[in-house]
């Protein structure tokens, strides 16, 4: 009876913490010993000042543990598997958190790799996805240095999408319509309204597109270049498959 008064004691404190504005925390990333799966979860708080204690930080690393081992499907799913001891957690140290965005990853062969960054700050996370022609070439420090580079560019320049044939498309045409709207306004000719829209978009999508933006450390070179350059000195393609990021502030 004392556990269970215990218990709803903890979730009666936190349903009055529920609609507290939780923009800190921590973006927390792990990996299973063989590195074929990786996992990136985010639990959120109200103050930086709890964010660094011990107690959250150890529940921010079980968030990711929890990810990485129980592959939950949905938010929901994760809920139902941290929901009641992070609810605690909020009954002991006094302040709303909940369970934020999270991404897992399991490579498909040995030739997958995975670039993993999380900033220093801890609130932004990155995970990227390349895949290599040939096996070994994966464990080369040229290739695991592209990964790298290449999820602190997703986190200093937020792509949308990878490229623009997964952008969203219904982004893409608000984009164009804006441009063609702007350009009747300014009494640009009708025969060529379309071709300003068109060369705003393609401005949209290398600004955009991880695959069309400029490098951070190089702009003179697109990301694309980078990646032709890599799987040229190692001999072998590379190809970038995907990314995953996180931002709290973003949350």
């Amino acid at each position: 009876k004392a556990v269970d008064w215990l218990r709803q004691k903890g979730m009666a404190k936190a349903a009055k913490k529920s609609g507290r504005a939780t923009s800190e925390g921590l973006v927390t990333v792990a990996a299973t010993a063989d590195n074929m799966h990786i996992a990136m979860g985010s639990l959120l708080c109200e103050t930086d000042f709890v964010a660094r204690g011990d107690q959250f930080q150890a529940m921010a690393t079980r968030v990711t543990q929890v990810i990485l081992e129980k592959a939950p499907a949905d938010a929901a799913a994760l809920e139902a598997l941290l929901g009641e001891e992070v609810t605690q957690l909020i009954a002991s140290v006094g302040e709303n958190m909940q369970l934020g965005k999270f991404a897992r990853f399991s490579k498909k062969s040995a030739n997958d790799v995975v670039g993993q960054y999380v900033h220093a700050n801890s609130k932004i996370g990155v995970l990227v996805y390349l895949t290599c022609g040939k096996a070994e070439s994966a464990a080369k420090p040229e290739v695991l240095e592209l990964a790298k580079n290449l999820a602190m560019q997703v986190a200093a320049a937020s792509p949308l999408a990878l490229d623009a044939a997964s952008l969203d498309q219904a982004a893409v045409e608000r984009e164009r319509e804006v441009y063609r709207q702007k350009a009747l306004e300014e009494g640009k000719p009708a025969q060529i309204v379309d071709k300003i829209a068109d060369g705003a978009v393609k401005k949209f999508q290398k600004e955009v597109c991880l695959m069309e933006q400029p490098y951070i450390r190089d702009d003179k070179k697109t990301i694309s270049d980078i990646v032709r350059e890599t799987g040229k000195t190692i001999g072998d393609e590379i190809t970038v498959t995907g990314f995953e990021r996180i931002q709290l502030a973003a949350e």
